[in-house]
């Protein structure tokens, strides 16, 4: 007999597979002879309760007979070393997923990246964080893997329409991800673990007859009629421009490839300013962040650090948490000299002694007076404008600008600040000098709110770093509902973050597998 089940436990005895199978077997009514085997298929934290946090799980019972294997389906890559090319600019989950399904498809990927291949990429993200050198073209949001790489491996998505997730996490398995990401809520890789596991992935597209080539940039394109014809590339400012012919491009740069957005505007290839949001990455204590949420003095050893998820209106304007990490570190993701930007990450195990979180107010295309001049490229513009006053404000290198959050509130730039995660350091300011009156004042207001959903949240012990800017493209390239080409240019295909169709890893791999089956029906 099989059979599933919910049930809920403490944290303690969820730990315990012996007190899961007793309490299934009790539920059960099942007899002493009865041979019980269970498997966990889904497992969920509740702390809605102040008096107990609990453990929401969803097992399988098998009774008196043999545990059936959890059935993953893994794809099947087929030789494509002579099969008809398809060219993909960027290599981020949008770029190698799209590339893997071409595997399962039977088309030959070839993989165009401006920045290094993971290990590389490593000393240049040391630089950053020990000399404060950025590298445009190797950094935090450029490079094998994309800006996830480093930046959390974070695989839940609400994104439930748009593809199949269960594909997404499968695939992840299949290269190397640890099977819990299946039955976690909120499954995560980690920082620490996911280089490995896209360095799997880009090794089976060329032991499969693909290609992927590292420091190679997108420089120029020259179209024909209502077709690209062929891309320009280039290995480093020296070195000759090289011609693809190319039958379908798919652009899968991420959120953050500026350079790509300018050349596409200047060949007059359809483009429009989209909103996003923009704000701060607030710090506090892990051990702050659980208590609160756990409702408790000391976390114990059967509770992962505590996350949390926070929403408010202020006069009519959203403003929200983003890409929060518990046990967490933050980074500065600049692309370039003369800004700063910040973002979060954690390892696998979370363990470091700080929560950090995007906390982001949305901005509309209304908001950017003054930039309407840069047409479709005004809220990038607007985007840049702060970064790039942010890091004049914190003294022209990745040092960031930071407040206590009472004092910000309260308008007072703080006379000391905590210890902080951020490598590269801070340095005391008034953030309102860096951002516009709707984004500061919004802010204000939301943290007080903060405050009294979460009591304790709302602390001088948690200190600002400002901005948080890179939340989403600013730009849209927009595509055809039904075929997903570009209206103009029916062989270009915008894929995922960087065109405004994507929000996160397991998004932009579901985009990119989805534009890659399109263009399958359609060669």
């Amino acid at each position: 007999m099989q059979k599933t089940l919910d049930i809920v436990l403490l944290p303690e005895e969820a730990a315990n597979e012996e007190l899961i199978a007793l309490r299934v077997f009790n539920m059960m009514g099942l007899h002493p002879s009865d041979n019980l085997k269970i498997r966990i298929l889904k497992r969920s934290i509740d702390a809605r309760s102040r008096r107990q946090v609990k453990v929401n799980l969803r097992v399988e019972a098998f009774v008196n007979e043999a545990v059936i294997p959890q059935r993953i389906n893994n794809p099947e890559y087929k030789n494509v070393t002579n099969a008809r090319p398809v060219i993909i600019v960027g290599a981020g989950p949008a770029g190698l997923f799209a590339a893997l399904r071409f595997l399962e498809l039977g088309f030959k990927p070839i993989v165009i990246e401006r920045g290094k291949n993971v290990k590389d990429r490593r000393r240049d993200l040391a630089a950053i964080n020990r000399m404060q050198i950025v590298n445009p073209e190797s950094n935090y949001c450029f490079g094998e893997g994309g800006a996830g790489t480093y930046s959390d491996g974070k695989l839940y998505t609400r994104s439930n329409k748009r593809g199949n997730i269960q594909k997404v996490l499968e695939t992840f398995v299949y290269h190397g991800a640890e099977e819990t990401i299946l039955v976690e809520a909120h499954p995560h890789i980690g920082t620490n673990k996911l280089p490995k596991i896209i360095t799997d992935m880009r090794e089976c597209i060329i032991a499969h007859g693909g290609e992927v080539h590292f420091n190679t940039k997108l420089i120029g394109l020259e179209k024909q009629g209502d077709k690209l014809k062929k891309i320009f590339v280039q290995q480093d400012e020296n070195a000759e421009r090289i011609s693809i012919e190319t039958e379908a491009l798919i652009l899968a740069t991420g959120h953050s490839a500026r350079d790509v957005f300018e050349l596409l505007h200047a060949e007059g290839v359809l483009l429009e300013a989209k909103p996003f949001a923009l704000g701060v990455r607030a710090e506090h204590p892990q051990t702050l962040i659980d208590s609160i949420q756990y409702h408790c003095d000391l976390r114990g050893d059967f509770l992962p650090p505590a996350a949390y998820s926070l929403v408010e209106q202020v006069d009519g304007r959203g403003v929200y948490s983003f890409c929060m990490c518990p046990g967490g570190i933050i980074a500065p993701c600049a692309t370039n000299p003369g800004e700063v930007v910040t973002n979060g990450w954690s390892p696998s195990k979370r363990n470091n002694p700080f929560a950090n979180s995007g906390i982001v107010v949305e901005v509309r295309l209304e908001d950017m007076k003054g930039f309407e001049k840069y047409g479709s490229l005004m809220a990038m513009k607007f985007q840049q404008s702060v970064e790039q006053l942010a890091c004049t404000i914190g003294g022209g290198s990745q040092v960031v600008p930071a407040q206590r959050m009472v004092d910000f509130v309260n308008g007072k730039v703080s006379s000391t600040l905590p210890e902080t995660s951020y490598q590269p350091g801070i340095v005391s300011a008034d953030l309102r000098e860096i951002f516009p009156a709707f984004i500061h004042q919004s802010l204000q207001g939301a943290f007080k709110a903060f405050g009294k959903k979460m009591p304790g949240y709302y602390t001088n012990d948690a200190v600002l770093h400002a901005p948080e800017s890179r939340t989403s493209s600013p730009v849209r390239i927009p595509r055809d509902n039904e075929h997903l080409h570009h209206p103009q240019l029916t062989n270009l295909y915008p894929c995922a973050e960087g065109a405004g169709y994507a929000g996160g890893i397991v998004s932009a791999a579901m985009d990119g597998i989805r534009v890659a089956d399109a263009i399958a029906l359609t060669l």
